[in-house]
């Protein structure tokens, strides 16, 4: 199927079909070239009792169809199992705000195509749906790819097993990667998501952003008042892939990363000290493009222009040097090459 032109991040995208109940499901799952997991996430989507719709959107794989006829292989043909696909490969967001369009569940579940859920974790979710919360966020549980979950760690709740209300001053701070303290962003979550939030707000995934588009939207979701809660482990899987987009991203990624933080700052709905978290998020995506152009440079032996881009921000001095620092040690310290 084509996509048809899709709305603008803050622009409303068309209402499909009826009033949906209020506990329905629907599940979406973007795909580009995934046959050898789509399968295990659709089937485990399917396993819901609450997912009404599983809507998989086929990203332009050019894989002769393989991952389409994974998916459909998972069907348990009960009639909830839909199917679309692009003509051209739009990212992970056009893929998900076209699933969107075409669905019409209350809830919405964003699914990743390597990934999978436990049984039992969308009702355990939805239990709290009545109260009044627009995201509805269980912790990941983070497993290596091809272990089993029991090896797996949460993302969140490794000290105590409290619930958290997520604000945006919060969900911004949780985003900021410091040294002192290990990887814990929060918009790594995938929530259950409040459809009638998004149709209020206008708000639908950013077709510019391949990285990073799911902090992008709750941050603007949080922004705009929606209230988010954070339970411990209900049951997402989150597989962690050595050649995840996530880990290893470009310059271009980055750059549209660091412009959705400009267009939070430029909204004119943030207090004073929530511009200064955005912008230290903002200095922290920052630091990685400098690192690439930094890099870039110093690997055509262009000294100067190396030089250049630390000059041009010498507060990025100390990421830089402890880039080189840390490839100094792999080399002459028996670690492997970088």
């Amino acid at each position: 199927m084509s996509a048809t032109p899709s709305p603008s991040p803050d622009q409303p995208a068309p209402a499909a079909g009826a009033n949906p109940g209020l506990r329905d499901v629907t599940v979406v799952i973007a795909a580009w070239r995934a046959a050898g997991t789509i399968g295990r996430a659709v089937a485990s989507a399917l396993a819901q009792p609450e997912a009404t719709e599983v809507v998989v959107v086929d990203d332009a794989s050019g894989d002769g169809d393989a991952t389409i006829r994974a998916a459909m292989v998972a069907d348990d043909r009960s009639g909830r199992l839909k199917i679309l696909g692009l003509q051209r490969n739009a990212g992970p967001s056009a893929a998900r705000n076209l699933a969107i369009r075409e669905s019409t569940a209350a809830w919405i579940a964003i699914l990743d195509s390597d990934d999978f859920m436990e049984p039992g974790r969308l009702g355990k979710l939805l239990a709290l749906a009545d109260q009044d919360y627009d995201l509805l966020a269980d912790d990941l549980m983070q497993v290596p790819d091809g272990k089993p979950v029991a090896e797996g760690k949460p993302l969140w709740f490794r000290d105590n097993n409290v619930p958290v209300d997520v604000d945006f001053r919060f969900f911004i701070d949780s985003n900021i990667t410091r040294a002192s303290r290990m990887r814990r962003e929060l918009g790594f979550l995938k929530p259950l998501v409040r459809r009638a939030m998004l149709e209020r707000h206008g708000l639908a995934y950013d077709e510019g952003m391949r990285l990073g588009e799911d902090y992008d939207l709750y941050a603007r979701a949080l922004s705009l008042g929606a209230r988010m809660r954070l339970i411990p482990w209900t049951g997402y899987v989150s597989v962690m892939r050595g050649n995840s987009l996530s880990l290893n991203h470009g310059r271009t990624d980055l750059a549209a990363l660091e412009a959705s933080d400009d267009r939070l700052l430029a909204s004119g709905r943030l207090s004073a000290a929530d511009v200064r978290l955005v912008k230290k998020h903002r200095f922290t995506t920052r630091s990685r493009i400098v690192w690439i152009d930094f890099m870039a440079r110093l690997k055509r032996k262009n000294l100067a222009g190396a030089a250049g881009v630390i000059l041009k921000d010498v507060r990025q001095a100390p990421y830089v040097l402890g880039g080189l620092g840390r490839i100094v040690t792999r080399r002459f310290g028996g670690g492997k090459k970088v």
